[in-house]
């Protein structure tokens, strides 16, 4: 059962003791999840996949919260929308870009595996997690309470792998070696979610997660017959989507 304690517990324990401020902002377009991180003793502060059409919420908020913000990072390139780091960069001049070396994509920052993003007493380390994109990482808290996937694995699901070098053998390896190695109380909060829900575990999705928990060769049959449209702002996002992120 202590396995299996309610996520909302899960996520209230963790911000008390660990993060000291974790807020999770929504963008209802895209069901995009941003989330903005802080050591409140000190500040500092990272936020995670912010979007363009909320950047100037989040600008916002970080400066009422009175929050110096070290870092925006990406997850990956994403197909869905357009990054808000951009406009960020132009309002907040503390503000670094960052995003995986292998994503092509213009930043500050290009992160490696086990590079660490660090603001006040805390950090995120960078696990490289290819398969929805070469350039997927997974974002883990210090402590291993908490991570962030991205769109490498979602609640009950995972990211699609039939462009943007996508590939489901790679995804398949990159949940199994570097998600679900963490604890199985970690709590995992993904990109998107187009259900309601917030967060979830290592032990929920390596138990309950429909795709992941198949064998190799089933996952990639589910992979390769999903069928999906393309995301509507694909062709936005290769002429536009990091080229304002460099200052």
């Amino acid at each position: 059962k202590g396995v299996f304690l309610s996520t909302v517990a899960k996520c209230l324990l963790s911000m008390r003791i660990a993060v000291k401020s974790l807020t999770l902002l929504f963008e209802k377009e895209s069901f995009t999840y941003t989330y903005l991180l802080a050591d409140k003793s000190t500040k500092e502060a990272v936020i995670i996949d912010p979007v363009l059409e909320t950047a100037d919420r989040d600008v916002q908020l970080v400066k009422e919260l009175g929050f110096k913000l070290k870092t925006a990072v990406n997850t990956h390139c994403h197909a869905d929308h357009i990054t808000g780091t951009g406009v960020m960069k132009k309002k907040l001049d503390t503000m670094k870009s960052a995003i995986s070396k292998h994503s092509g994509a213009k930043a500050d920052i290009h992160l490696s595996e086990g590079d660490k993003i660090n603001f006040g007493q805390f950090f995120l380390s960078v696990r490289e997690t290819p398969g929805h994109t070469d350039g997927c990482i997974t974002l883990v808290l210090n402590d291993e309470s908490m991570a962030f996937t991205g769109d490498t694995l979602l609640i009950r699901g995972c990211g699609r792998t039939d462009f943007q070098q996508g590939s489901p053998e790679k995804l398949y390896q990159s949940v199994h070696s570097k998600i679900f190695t963490l604890p199985a109380e970690c709590i995992l909060y993904p990109a998107h979610d187009y259900k309601g829900q917030t967060a979830t575990t290592v032990a929920e999705e390596s138990t309950y997660n429909p795709r992941l928990t198949k064998s190799l060769k089933e996952f990639v049959d589910i992979m390769d017959n999903l069928n999906l449209a393309h995301p509507k702002k694909i062709g936005m996002r290769n002429v536009t989507h990091f080229s304002a992120s460099r200052s």
